[in-house]
């Protein structure tokens, strides 16, 4: 039986639940007057269930899917503004246990370039992250209790915040790594990690075991439980996901609904960040095996239905997605984008030979962290390298409820425009800072408050004097 509050996987996220509402919503999708009334009762920005989010992923009325569209961006306007936060994944090994057979690093494949940084390595790797411009990490690993155990994760998490280069700091190291205990949690609690990251991949258990078939990922529940051990474990905040294209695209986009509501529902908060990645080529991968990839229009309205059904997440886009695709998507809903990333292990100071890879997957937007920078200025973007929100407690109930009631905007503003203040001083082409000096020249005047305001206009003064990190 169906049970959000429940902590068993196959509760929370219910099977027939799931059928039940896919058959819902193909009976409603051209049900107009219940159509409208979603929409009307989403614009009090309170989010929706997953059963009245699928009935508008499968609405066929061309009318009621522009208003949708629109909905959309007023509400990432409303909860997010113009800000788009800049990370970069850090691969730290590409060792594996798994079998996954999506993923270049399953056990089996005899033909990528196995490759673990040492705490030398990360150093340097970290130095040329720095050198870019990031100040927002993501740790990746595969799963090898030998090759990459807590406390190598621990020790390299350590090493990254330790590395002061110059102007450079990385303020905010997310984690990206396998399902583990809540002890092992609390040991990244501890280190201080921003967001614990873990993708479901596909909500559909008979399907996930056969795409997980060896390796301690074949447990279902033992994954999609992972977040509320992670919360157990004091990790304020979470990130959730699937990899579109594994599995049929309805099915994963009611699942991961189902997840944030759970959350929610079980644990006080629901997911910090959204991310929506799909299948693309990688080392001993060919997409094409996968016959459930999703085309650019249902991915533009998978990623509108996610905002206005969870409108107080953050959404993340990587480098997957091509220039063209990112470009659609960011209005709609997206918050979060790397740049400039390197999906290889050591890969930021000596980017791979082609015969020698050890990439997780090929990048579509191969572009520099400043050419994506000046791209995100030439819209009209607010490119933020701010990590506040963590650094001042800010995280789990209590930044839900700074973004739930609309205070936020007082704190990210000013914060993310003194952070390109930092960037365009330190890291930036000529063109590009006088591009970003005329942003914050226009925006700064859109601070809310008034004294909040004043406050980062001289802030701005004494970053172009050589002061830094300052935040609110």
């Amino acid at each position: 039986m169906y049970n959000c509050k429940s902590k068993d996987a196959t509760e929370f996220i219910d099977d027939q639940e799931i059928l039940d509402t896919l058959e819902y919503a193909q009976k409603n999708k051209n049900n107009r007057e219940l159509i409208g009334s979603i929409l009307k009762r989403a614009r009090d920005c309170k989010g929706l269930s997953h059963r009245e989010a699928a009935v508008l992923l499968d609405c066929d009325l061309v009318d009621l899917n522009e208003q949708m569209y629109a909905l959309a961006q007023e509400i990432k306007q409303d909860f997010y503004g113009n800000r788009i936060v800049m990370f970069a994944p850090l691969y730290l090994s590409n060792y594996c246990v798994n079998g996954c057979v999506y993923c270049p690093y399953h056990a089996k494949n005899k033909n990528i370039s196995r490759k673990k940084l040492s705490q030398d390595d990360i150093v340097r790797e970290v130095v040329a992250l720095q050198d870019l411009g990031h100040k927002r990490l993501a740790l990746e690993a595969g799963e090898d209790p030998v090759n990459n155990p807590i406390e190598y994760i621990l020790e390299s998490i350590e090493t990254v915040y330790r590395i002061k280069h110059k102007n450079g700091a990385i303020r905010r190291v997310n984690v990206n790594i396998a399902a583990t205990t809540v002890e092992n949690y609390s040991k990244l609690r501890d280190a201080g990690i921003g967001t614990y990251i873990l993708f479901q991949e596909t909500y559909n258990k008979a399907n996930y075991e056969s795409l997980h078939p060896t390796g301690p990922k074949h447990n279902y529940a033992y994954h999609t439980e992972a977040m509320d051990r992670a919360m157990e474990g004091g990790i304020d905040d979470v990130g959730i996901g699937v990899l579109f294209g594994l599995n049929m695209y309805r099915y994963d986009f009611v699942g991961l609904l189902m997840h944030a509501e759970h959350l929610e529902a079980a644990m006080g908060v629901g997911p910090h960040t959204i991310s929506v990645p799909r299948i693309c080529p990688a080392e001993d991968i060919d997409p094409k095996s996968f016959s459930n990839a999703i085309s650019d229009d249902i991915f533009a309205k998978i990623v509108a239905v996610i905002r206005i059904s969870v409108p107080y997440t953050g959404m993340i886009i990587s480098t997957r997605e091509s220039q063209k695709s990112r470009e659609r998507v960011l209005h709609l809903g997206v918050s979060q984008i790397s740049g400039g990333s390197s999906t290889s292990v050591g890969g930021y100071v000596e980017p791979e030979a082609e015969d020698d890879n050890s990439a997780q997957f090929e990048r579509s937007d191969t572009r520099t962290l400043d050419e994506i920078v000046s791209w995100l200025l030439d819209m009209g973007y607010i490119p933020s390298f701010c990590t506040a929100c963590y650094r001042a407690g800010r995280t789990g109930d209590r930044f839900m409820s700074l973004v739930k009631s609309g205070q936020i905007a007082n704190c990210c503003q000013p914060n993310a425009l003194m952070t390109l203040s930092e960037y365009l001083t330190d890291y930036a082409s000529p063109t590009t800072r006088s591009k970003g000096e005329a942003l914050i020249a226009s925006e700064i005047s859109r601070v809310p408050n008034e004294k909040t305001r004043e406050i980062a206009k001289q802030n701005l003064i004494e970053i172009s004097k050589g002061k830094r990190d300052f935040r609110f």
